[in-house]
């Protein structure tokens, strides 16, 4: 039934991230100003010219699958079920007390499954095509993680991978909110996961000189917004969200942790990597969620920019968020958590939305570690190096991704 009307609400949040697993090791952390980053130890990198990435440490795996079902899934999906698993149990929501057919899996990841690839090609070329695995084409492809969540909670409703680079999570959630909106599902389980530490992917980022190079200082090579910064580094995890209509949400007595309140999706139309020079495709995206909650700009508390440590992101970026927020964009606190945690690609929707979530919960304000000699084209205020306390009612989580895509997202305190 399409409605429109139906406010929508988050009751439940879990994380895989390089600075900790699970909400509470991960908001310590980022409070705390801990970056996750470190040489890498999953395989040889040392003839890459990036060294450094953000890895899931202490992850206890036979917690939550058995050994065989394990290798029958690439490790995106196994951050997606540890996630997925923390998020649904906080929220209390399982098939037998819900209308199973009334709840979606909506899951975003950039490159989903490509350490199955990686490995299925090297089968492929030495072993030849009759060794490759009958399960690397489930293995590999990015919806399996949607896929496999609704048959793990046994949830029946409509059922999609998103994949728009960067953006994948953010834009997971954010159509989430439409389903809810119109009225097509009660619940969502939504976000985003990556697991993308291995050769080919980091070969393909470094290749374009997108990643940083400072292997000697690993904890300091993530630095948005300082003007010594030289691309972003790499890490991995998810971010998973329960989201529900108000009305579902009441009836059962769940526990509301935000409302999302607006969403804005926009096309760059401008290049295959490079953001659009002046800003507006993602200024569009804010204004557009701004105009879908009914709020003005300056309402706007908090920003978690997507804030990539990249020479291009993140200079228009504030661009964006001047041409969106106007005068408001120089009073509005921002922070890029990604200085901590590193570039989760298709996962940094969902993690950082769990910031903004977090943040209005307690108003603390993550900062921008590493931002040590502020770009002068990056004059606003990212909230350097230490977290601040303020009244926060309102946050925007912003990502952009290669394609031009752009995805705002805007949480409201619930209270």
């Amino acid at each position: 039934m399409m409605t429109d009307q139906q406010r929508v609400v988050v009751t439940g949040v879990g994380v895989v991230s390089s600075v900790g697993n699970g909400l509470d090791a991960f908001w310590g952390a980022l409070t705390a100003g801990k970056s996750g980053l470190g040489p890498v130890t999953v395989f040889d990198a040392a003839p890459l010219k990036t060294r450094i990435a953000g890895e899931i440490k202490d992850l206890n795996m036979d917690l939550y699958l058995p050994p065989k079902e394990q290798r029958r899934l690439d490790k995106f999906c196994h951050y997606a079920v540890v996630a997925g698993d923390e998020a649904v149990k906080m929220a209390g929501l399982t098939a037998d007390k819900v209308n199973p057919e009334r709840v979606a899996c909506y899951i975003g990841s950039g490159v989903g499954g490509i350490q199955t690839l990686q490995e299925q090609a090297r089968v492929l070329f030495e072993k030849g095509p009759s060794r490759n695995s009958p399960l690397m084409v489930p293995m590999m492809i990015i919806d399996m993680a949607s896929g496999f969540l609704s048959i793990r909670y046994g949830f029946k409703g409509p059922n999609m991978g998103m994949v728009t680079a960067c953006a994948s999570g953010a834009h997971a959630i954010g159509e989430s909110y439409w389903l809810l909106r119109r009225g097509d599902a009660d619940a969502v389980i939504t976000g985003g996961t990556e697991s993308c530490i291995c050769p080919l992917a980091m070969a393909g980022f470094a290749s374009m000189r997108a990643l940083s190079e400072r292997n000697d200082d690993p904890i300091r090579a993530s630095r948005p917004f300082d003007r010594e910064r030289d691309g972003f580094v790499m890490s991995e995890g998810a971010g998973i969200l329960v989201l529900e209509t108000l009305e579902h949400a009441k009836k059962r007595g769940a526990t509301i942790l935000a409302e999302i309140v607006g969403y804005g999706a926009t096309g760059d139309a401008y290049h295959i990597t490079a953001p659009d020079p002046d800003g507006t495709g993602a200024a569009r995206a804010i204004t557009n969620a701004l105009a879908r909650a009914g709020l003005p700009a300056d309402a706007v508390d908090y920003i978690n920019a997507h804030g990539t440590s990249t020479p291009l992101n993140d200079k228009l970026e504030t661009m964006a968020f001047k041409l969106s927020l106007g005068e408001h964009a120089r009073k509005v606190a921002i922070s890029s958590t990604k200085s901590m945690t590193g570039h989760a690609l298709g996962a940094a929707g969902g993690m950082e939305s769990i910031v903004c979530i977090q943040t209005l919960r307690t108003g603390v304000i993550p900062p921008t570690i590493n931002l040590e000699n502020p770009d002068p084209e990056c004059d606003l205020d990212y909230t350097p190096n230490t977290a601040r306390q303020r009244a926060v009612k309102v946050a925007l989580n912003t990502n952009l991704g290669f394609g031009g895509h752009n995805a705002a997202l805007l949480f409201r305190k619930w209270e």
